[in-house]
């Protein structure tokens, strides 16, 4: 068929089974957004760029489908690139649509042209300028193969508006090939092999699971595989979901703010099944004294993770389901009673703890705790970054896949609220809840416009102390406590008026006993909550691993 390339772009879309896109209008954009009004696809318009890509990002983690973003050009990519590092970083699955003014080739200092193609090249699995309506519907089918295949990651499209224009043939492959990109999903029976002596001989073996557990949708290969062979599982902060947290054997999360169990395990281990990681340095701590006396298996689909960062005694290129269903029918450890018993006591010598004072000041520890359990542990959960982050992956047991996002290899302060909106938006029939700091929340603050245009009924539970929580934290550790630019106390927003102001409900909880009453009311209320959670000011995260210290070597409690 004849068409424009407007309207190949919304039929590429149909053919990819899209059912909603992220944007914000503009110039390059408003031809693509006035079709996509006529097609049976969910146009969601943010009120900032980076807010858009944030919510195709936790649309992506929540369903396993890739998030779609459309900005126009100029400013409007620009600002789509937190938001794509953040995917990037964390392999999630995103095809991102720029508009562009002019040809690509050009250099006139046009109004809003800038290279947006050469800004992204760095952070994105393949970024692109489409020059001829002609490679259009190719390019699209291509970006989506590569954007949810092998390792996953963003692609950026960008549309020159001649290209948007010009009449074109659809033609849409059913095949794609792509010389030089052929991503490895059947192990090597060799490897496997080998894995499975070593595993034979191992008195102490752990697993490490990664982000690639949950993206592979291979959680339940995890789960009977360590109860086969009674293997205790770790997992990284991009892991969490992927390994049931109140299994017996689980450990929790290691590195950095991981609990001490884990963290021993792995020191002492004689064998470490990495599955789906990439040994960043918030796990391993000084890399040198990293698991000095275990066999390492590394098992990753992206070959050039392995080794990268810890040798790896044993690769094995290739997806990580496939990889544990081999080794399910392979032969393991015999005994690891022994073994179970020494983590077990280190459980026991020192435990994950806080104390609540029930006349006392609010711990944030109990409050995402109170979430768990009157959400009865079936909510989606999405965090800001920053000590509340790590307070949710210590202290809320999940349970199922795919349960959890946040902002792990980047980082990305104002990352939790967008995404809870996007996870709100693919999973229209589950409770979400985002877990933020009162700086990061106010980083994209203003999406509060969005979740009440839409009536979506995200809740929000700021873990208010009046700081940058985790930099007033380290200045006390490492800089004598000389605190410089974390107190917020000034400055800060009412957020229960503000949450009003947007027509939103606020609620505020300042006292222990009134933590269960206004998660119940948030709970009860059909739109978006926003809960000011006035915490204990001067709460650290613990255990916490110094800076290039060896991960056995923890800080647990306050001085």
């Amino acid at each position: 068929m004849k068409m424009s390339g407007i309207q190949i772009v919304v039929e590429a879309l149909k053919k990819e089974l899209v059912d909603t896109v992220f944007c914000y209008p503009g110039g390059t954009s408003d031809n693509v957004v006035n079709q996509l009004t006529e097609a049976d696809i969910r146009f969601v318009m943010y009120c900032h760029e980076q807010g858009a890509a944030h919510a195709a990002d936790g649309y992506a983690r929540a369903t396993g489908k890739p998030g779609i973003v459309f900005s126009t050009s100029g400013p409007g990519s620009t600002s789509l690139v937190t938001g794509i590092a953040t995917a990037y970083m964390d392999s999630v699955p995103m095809v991102i649509f720029t508009g562009h003014g002019m040809s690509a080739n050009s250099v006139n200092d046009a109004y809003k042209d800038v290279d947006v193609f050469s800004i992204t090249l760095p952070i994105t699995k393949h970024s692109t300028v489409v020059e001829s309506v002609s490679d259009l519907p190719r390019t699209i089918r291509e970006a989506f193969h590569l954007a949810t295949t092998g390792r996953c990651g963003p692609v950026l499209i960008d549309l020159p508006i001649h290209v948007q224009m010009d009449i074109g043939i659809f033609r849409y492959p059913k095949n794609i090939y792509m010389r030089g990109y052929n991503p490895v999903y059947n192990c090597h029976p060799g490897q496997v092999n080998k894995v499975a002596k070593v595993l034979a001989q191992a008195n102490k073996p752990v697993i490490y699971a990664g982000g690639g557990i949950i993206y592979s949708g291979a959680h339940e290969e995890l789960r009977q595989f360590a109860e086969k062979f009674s293997i205790p599982v770790t997992t990284t902060l991009m892991g969490l979901s992927g390994f049931p947290t109140g299994h017996p054997l689980a450990l929790g999360m290691l590195g950095m703010h991981g609990t001490y169990w884990a963290n021993m395990a792995v020191n002492e281990a004689d064998v470490i099944i990495a599955a789906g990681a990439r040994f960043d340095d918030r796990v391993t701590g000084r890399k040198s004294d990293f698991a000095k006396d275990a066999t390492i298996i590394h098992v990753d689909i992206d070959p050039a993770e392995i080794g990268k960062n810890v040798r790896a005694d044993i690769p094995i290129v290739g997806d990580i389901k496939q990889v544990l269903t081999q080794l399910l029918k392979k032969p393991g450890p015999e005994n690891t009673e022994p073994w179970l018993a020494k983590i077990n006591e280190w459980r026991r010598c020192a435990p994950m703890r806080y104390c609540q004072d029930a006349d006392g000041e609010i711990c944030p520890q109990f409050v995402i705790e109170q979430i768990y359990e009157q959400t009865e542990g079936k909510a989606l959960i999405t965090t800001e970054v920053g000590q509340h982050q790590m307070w949710t992956a210590q202290y809320y047991k999940f349970n199922k896949p795919r349960s959890f996002a946040s902002s792990g290899g980047l980082g990305t302060m104002g990352y939790g609220f967008p995404a809870s909106i996007g996870v709100q938006l693919g999973c229209p029939d589950d409770v979400v809840f985002c877990i933020a700091g009162d700086g990061s929340f106010q980083m994209n603050i203003r999406e509060l416009a969005t979740a009440v245009k839409y009536c979506l009924p995200v809740k929000v539970a700021i873990i208010n102390n009046q700081h940058l929580g985790l930099v007033r934290q380290w200045q006390e550790m490492f800089f004598h406590s000389r605190y410089s630019s974390v107190v917020l106390q000034k400055g800060s927003p009412d957020f229960v008026k503000l949450a009003e102001a947007y027509g939103a409900l606020g609620l505020r909880a300042q006292k222990p006993s009134e933590v269960i009453p206004v998660l119940q009311k948030a709970l009860s209320t059909p739109g978006p909550v926003v809960i000011d959670f006035r915490v204990k000011t001067g709460e650290n995260v613990f255990p916490m691993v110094p800076p290039n210290c060896p991960i056995n070597e923890m800080v647990t409690t306050a001085k």
